[in-house]
């Protein structure tokens, strides 16, 4: 990565604001109160940790449980009036790294535009980086851990894939980032990553880069361009 990274390339929920916790638990919820199933939160973690909801239909299908798109739109329903009722926080630290200017900052989440616009204004993420440079899953076909977003957001953002840094939480997530040919970091700032065998399914990819706060990301970030 040494004087080649011209493009930082963010993940949302997890990274720039501690929010994954928050849907994964509300997909627990419904899905028992819809579905039946009665899952705890390391297999919801399992199973749709990182996956856009278009990826989650796919695997709950998978599982023998169709759903249509009325279900879906409850489950945007809630997790709006979550949103709006407790409001969300950016991760601590984050504010550091999105202001230094030496590189671009774009960020490409598996969260739809309607819901991401949301969670963005909340934050006040277009203080850092602006609505145009905010990529979602609707802008391709097939969401993570398939490489698709990650590529597209880095031709609209005009670098190579080699020059990008992706900084991801989950699983699904870094698979992309690889499968698309970038440097990724782990960043495992939420609670919901600080175990051992959450460790070792990262490390199992082959990433050893491993971070959970912001302080110790940025200056790997500075010693590394």
């Amino acid at each position: 990565m040494k004087n080649k990274l011209q493009l930082i390339i963010w993940d949302f929920d997890g990274v720039i604001a501690d929010s994954e916790k928050i849907w994964l638990e509300n997909r627990r919820v419904f899905f028992k109160e819809r579905l039946g199933v009665d899952w705890n939160f390391e297999t919801i973690n399992k199973y749709f940790g990182g996956t856009s909801d278009k990826t989650k239909k796919q695997i709950l299908s998978r599982l023998g449980y169709e759903t249509d798109e009325q279900f879906w739109k409850d489950v945007l329903d809630r997790d709006v009036a979550f949103m709006k009722k407790h409001g969300i926080e950016k991760m601590p630290g984050v504010e550091k790294i999105l202001v230094d200017k030496r590189f671009k900052h774009c960020v490409a989440t598996g969260g739809t535009k309607a819901k991401t616009k949301l969670k963005t204004d909340i934050i006040g993420l277009e203080k850092f980086i602006p609505e145009h440079h905010v990529f979602t899953v609707d802008n391709v076909e097939k969401g993570k851990p398939e490489p698709d977003l990650f590529l597209f957001a880095a031709e609209k953002m005009g670098e190579k894939p080699e020059n990008c840094l992706v900084i991801e939480d989950s699983i699904a997530g870094m698979t992309a980032a690889q499968r698309a040919g970038m440097k990724v970091v782990a960043f495992l700032g939420s609670s919901i990553y600080q175990n051992e065998d959450y460790l070792q399914k990262v490390k199992k990819l082959g990433i050893k880069d491993i971070f959970y706060n912001m302080k110790d990301l940025y200056e790997f970030i500075k010693i590394n361009v």
